[in-house]
């Protein structure tokens, strides 16, 4: 069997790469940052304060080389880089396709100073939040959606959002207290599908659910009631237009939105077990409701 060590660079290879990342126009060292520009990357490890303060400041912060460029192709604007001079090298067509863009490099050591973990996953951005989409505009042409009701784990909307772009979703619509789509686990638990999936956050739930009524949609809450339609029963019907209302992990779907959705339905379930997990009954739902 071959070794899977990684390859040692050389102090020659080294230095080479230190060059070439210290002669793209827009790379700063670390020690020269600026205390404002570094604020946006402290305190990462911290959910609630950043959950609050992102959104403030009209920013998220996208994690990993790969998301990075998912969020750039999705023609996000980043407003800020942090990495090491190895991810700097890797990301070297990134910068210089953004020389406006300062890309703050520095010892690895020190970059978990300022995050507060090990940036194992390449690179930092700050990009700017997109403007929010009308929820009109958002489902004017969309014939599937899914509506998030208070989900608070991060974990659990990047999978939703996930099986949301595998399974041809349109749009995504997430309660006013759902966790946000854009937070840094959220987005890379989705792989950077957040970004591929068109959403928005609901502002007058659940009476938002009117309006979709009056666009044709029917609205089917995933609950276990007694006269709940089974996912197959619902998916044969051939609703062109629909809307899957998945409910908070703990306590579901809330008595006020179950009575404005038109429908309830399970998914059937075995050997006991009442339900699944809220990301894993997204999945089965999106495919048995896929458009045949």
């Amino acid at each position: 069997m071959k070794s899977m060590r990684k390859k040692q660079l050389s102090a020659a290879d080294i230095a080479a790469r230190t060059e070439r990342v210290h002669a793209i126009s827009s790379v700063v060292p670390l020690e020269q940052a600026p205390e404002q520009a570094l604020q946006y990357y402290t305190h990462l490890t911290d959910v609630r304060l950043r959950s609050v303060l992102e959104p403030q400041w009209g920013i998220y912060i996208a994690e990993s080389s790969k998301v990075v460029r998912r969020a750039l192709d999705a023609g996000h604007q980043p407003l800020s880089f942090l990495m090491s001079e190895k991810w700097a090298d890797d990301l070297a067509d990134v910068l210089r396709a953004h020389p406006e863009v300062p890309a703050y490099v520095g010892p690895e050591q020190a970059l978990e100073g300022v995050t507060g973990f090990h940036l194992h996953r390449g690179a930092l951005a700050v990009m700017a939040r997109p403007a929010p989409v009308p929820l009109e505009q958002l489902v004017a042409e969309a014939f599937r959606v899914a509506i998030l009701e208070d989900i608070v784990d991060h974990t659990n909307v990047g999978a939703i959002f996930r099986s949301a772009a595998a399974l041809n979703v349109d749009a995504v619509l997430v309660s006013p207290r759902c966790a946000d789509p854009l937070y840094r686990r959220s987005i890379r638990v989705s792989m950077g599908t957040v970004f591929q999936v068109p959403w928005g956050r609901l502002t007058s739930w659940p009476d938002d659910l009117e309006l979709l009524h009056s666009m044709g949609y029917e609205t089917a809450a995933l609950a276990l009631h007694h006269d709940s339609l089974t996912l197959e029963e619902l998916s044969s019907r051939r609703y062109p237009k629909l809307a899957l209302i998945m409910g908070t992990e703990g306590h579901g779907l809330s008595a006020r939105t179950l009575a404005a959705a038109k429908h309830t339905v399970m998914i059937p379930m075995s050997h006991g077990v009442d339900s699944l997990n809220v990301a894993a009954a997204s999945a089965v739902a999106f495919w048995e409701t896929r458009p045949r």
